[in-house]
């Protein structure tokens, strides 16, 4: 049987949740010298997104694996392979407007959108270059996993 037919192996939550709070500390306590790279050929890269809490109004930042389509950035809204949907993707939703930090300390203004259709179809399956057990992980979420792209906005 290939991997991509296999539900592959994902940790802990508390493991997960424990990898992400130190990534985010690494970026913090490096002044964001550390934490964030850009994608390069069969690698996805990592950027800080910072959006608007739908219930509270606070910016609220996390750190994404990413990939680059063309002038747009692109993630996965899969909350660690979770069945919830990631509180960030919840206030791209309500608010889509937000800001990314990418690699080097450059910022931009986006606008989050799911990808639909085709563009979706395309956009999962250059994911899918970069890790054969994608389709596995999706299947352990209840809903399909939203691709969420980040065009630049205005600002």
């Amino acid at each position: 049987m290939s991997s991509t037919n296999r539900t592959p192996h994902v940790p802990p939550r508390w493991f997960v949740v424990g990898a992400w709070r130190v990534h985010r500390a690494i970026h913090r306590v490096t002044g964001g010298r550390k934490g964030l790279w850009a994608p390069r050929p069969g690698h996805w890269g990592a950027l800080r997104l910072t959006t608007t809490g739908r219930r509270t109004g606070q910016p609220r930042s996390v750190i994404l694996g990413y990939i680059e389509d063309g002038h747009d950035l692109v993630a996965l809204a899969m909350n660690g392979w979770g069945a919830a949907e990631p509180a960030w993707w919840l206030n791209l939703e309500a608010e889509p407007e937000a800001v990314v930090e990418l690699r080097g300390g450059e910022r931009r203004p986006v606008r989050g959108r799911a990808a639909v259709g085709e563009e979706r179809v395309y956009l999962w399956q250059q994911f899918r270059t970069i890790d054969d057990k994608l389709d596995g992980y999706a299947a352990r979420r209840p809903r399909e996993t939203a691709v969420v792209v980040l065009e630049a906005a205005a600002g």
